[in-house]
C-alpha cells in the first residue's frame, strides 16, 4: 500500500473502535497515533494515559504534557517503579515484558473503568525487526497496535507527522533509561540517575540523537555518526568527561560505529533466554 492508502486504513481501523485509551509516551510512534485517534473519534472518546517512573526522564514527561494540551485531549498520569517490579531489576532478556505487562494491565484496567473500547500502543512495523518481548505482554492483554495492524513504518509515520504539524515529526528515536544498561547488570536507581545526568548534558549541548550505555565504571557514548567530530572537538570533549566522572564513572568512551537502536541486543545470543 502506498502512504495516503495505509493512513486510510489506519483511520478506518480507528473509527472501528469506536473509543480508546492510548499508551502515551510522547515519542514519535505513540503521538501520531494519539493524534489520529483524536482526529478520528473525537476528544471525548480518546485517553492518553503516561505512566511515570524512574526509568522516564522529567524532561519526556513534560514534553508529554505539552503534546497532550496540544492535540486536545484528557491525559491520565500512574506512577509506576520498574525497578519494584520482580524480573525487572535484574535485567534479563525480557525485561521489556515485565515493564509492558505492568504498564498494559493498569492501561485495560483503567480503559475498563472509562468505558473504553480499545487499548493502543504505539507499535510499528519496523518494531518486527527487532527484539521487543513487550509485544508479547500487548498481546497476552489484548493491547492493540494500529499503527503495526496498518503496516506503518518508523519513516512513514514521520512523514505523515510533518503533514500533520506535529512537533515530534523530527524527534530522537526514545528508549526508556533501563535500555542503556547490557544484560544481566542490576539497574538501580542510583545506576539510573548516573546516566540521566550524561544524557542531560548531551541535550544541553544540542545533540539531537545519542545514548549513554552504562558498562560498570564506563559510560559509552553512542551519538549519531555525523555528530562525531563535534563531539571529539577538546572543549566539548574536556567537559563530557568532566560531567560522566562527576556522574560516577571511571572512563568515558565513544563508540565509533555511532547511535543505532537495540545496540544492547547484540549480544542476545549468547545469553540464556528465561
Amino acid at each position: 500500500m502506498d502512504l495516503e492508502t495505509k493512513a486510510q486504513a489506519l483511520d478506518d481501523l480507528l473509527a472501528g473502535f469506536g473509543s480508546a485509551l492510548v499508551a502515551f509516551s510522547g515519542g514519535v510512534d505513540s503521538t501520531f497515533l494519539l493524534w489520529a485517534a483524536r482526529k478520528v473519534l473525537g476528544a471525548e472518546r480518546v485517553v492518553a494515559m503516561t505512566a511515570t517512573s524512574p526509568t522516564y526522564p522529567a524532561f519526556e514527561f513534560a514534553e508529554s504534557q505539552a503534546l497532550v494540551r496540544q492535540i486536545g485531549v484528557r491525559q491520565l498520569v500512574v506512577e509506576s517503579n520498574e525497578l519494584d517490579i520482580p524480573g525487572f531489576a535484574d535485567n534479563p532478556p525480557r525485561r521489556c515484558y515485565h515493564c509492558k505487562h505492568e504498564l498494559f494491565t493498569l492501561c485495560v484496567a483503567k480503559a475498563g473503568e472509562l468505558g473504553l473500547a480499545a487499548v493502543l500502543d504505539g507499535a510499528n512495523l519496523d518494531d518486527l525487526a527487532d527484539f521487543r518481548p513487550g509485544r508479547d505482554a500487548a498481546r497476552e492483554l489484548g493491547v492493540r497496535s494500529p499503527l503495526l495492524e496498518v503496516g506503518l513504518t518508523k519513516n512513514e509515520i514521520r512523514e505523515l507527522s510533518r503533514q500533520a504539524g506535529l512537533p515530534t515529526a523530527e524527534k530522537q528515536p526514545f528508549a526508556c533509561l533501563a535500555s542503556r544498561f547490557p544484560y544481566g547488570t542490576t539497574i538501580t536507581a542510583e545506576r539510573l540517575r548516573q546516566v540521566d545526568q550524561c544524557e542531560t548534558f548531551l541535550r544541553e549541548q544540542g545533540f539531537g540523537t545519542f545514548r549513554v550505555r552504562y558498562h560498570d565504571d564506563i559510560a559509552r557514548i553512542e551519538v549519531a555518526a555525523g555528530d562525531l567530530p563535534r563531539l571529539l572537538e577538546p572543549e566539548l570533549r574536556s567537559a563530557l568527561v568532566a560531567i560522566c566522572r562527576s556522574a560516577g564513572f571511571t572512563y568515558v568512551t565513544l563508540d565509533l560505529e555511532g547511535y543505532r537502536t537495540g545496540s544492547m541486543n547484540a549480544g542476545l545470543a549468547s545469553l540464556p533466554q528465561p
